[in-house]
């Protein structure tokens, strides 16, 4: 009897911390949710400005990362790598922004050689995994409405898949995804993720009109996989440096770049796939 109402116990005490992590990140969701929304709905210069800001914040929580909380000048460099490589992007080509921000990448690893304590590769690498999605999805607003329109699906593939895999994966439970890089994330969650993802491919091509909808399902689905592992990586990279979040700028979420990792590999993808068709995915018919 007493081992039943121990156990029944702690069942109430985990869903009650469960709700209460929910409940900043619902919180927060809401109050971030409509900056993306009007800055894509209304364009330049607000989508600019808005990831120009959103890229010089995640610039700073990774220099800060790869040094465990500290931020001295490499960091300084990469911040304004990130931000040159924006303005390229917003000024010129996707070509020469790309191109610029390969060169960044270079100075920043420069900047911290030498340095063992700097990870200068590590820092590098941050310098690619936060430019080359900013200037993807500027490359992408581009094109118009259907630009918008695919910027608007993006969002709502990576947040019902948000949503989906924390929901199914805290309800469920089951084998973990990869333990090693994220030990909360499971099997279940994925799945849980990918559904999601894939009635918010379905309820996007019912809006536009797109028949038939199943490619855009299964591109839903993909991505939600693709944004997964973007935010198993951002795990793993928070793991080799024993830091728990990349700030604690936004309540229930850490920081920007926990909030927008699977983001960030996602939108090289979409830009991708629309490079190699030719047209935006919302087109396709």
């Amino acid at each position: 009897m007493n081992s039943t109402a121990g156990n029944a116990g702690t069942v109430r005490r985990l869903a009650h911390a469960e709700y209460g992590s929910l409940r900043p990140r619902v919180l927060s969701a809401i109050t971030l949710a409509p900056l993306p929304i009007a800055a894509i709905w209304f364009g330049s210069p607000w989508l600019p400005l808005l990831t120009a800001l959103a890229g010089a914040v995640m610039a700073w929580e990774w220099g800060r990362l790869c040094r465990r909380g500290r931020f001295g000048a490499t960091g300084i460099v990469l911040v304004g790598v990130v931000l040159a490589a924006i303005a390229t992007a917003t000024l010129t080509t996707l070509g020469s922004a790309i191109g610029f921000a390969l060169l960044g990448a270079g100075i920043v690893f420069w900047s911290a050689r030498g340095r063992p304590d700097l990870h200068p590769e590590w820092i590098a690498f941050g310098a690619l995994w936060v430019a080359l999605p900013c200037i993807c999805l500027l490359w992408l607003a581009r094109g118009g409405p259907d630009g918008r329109v695919t910027l608007l699906w993006v969002l709502a593939v990576v947040w019902a898949t948000d949503i989906g895999a924390y929901v199914i994966g805290r309800t469920l439970g089951g084998p973990r995804l990869a333990p090693r890089w994220s030990p909360r994330k499971t099997w279940a969650g994925l799945a849980g993720g990918a559904t999601c993802a894939a009635l918010a491919g379905w309820a996007t091509a019912a809006w536009l009109g797109i028949s038939p909808a199943l490619p855009l399902v299964l591109l839903s689905t993909g991505l939600a996989i693709v944004e997964q592992f973007g935010d198993l990586a951002e795990s793993l990279a928070k793991r080799r440096f024993g830091v728990k979040d990349s700030s604690g700028l936004i309540p229930g979420h850490g920081g920007l770049l926990d909030r927008l990792d699977g983001l960030l590999a996602v939108i090289p993808v979409v830009a991708l796939v629309t490079l190699i068709d030719g047209r935006s995915v919302v087109t396709w018919q």
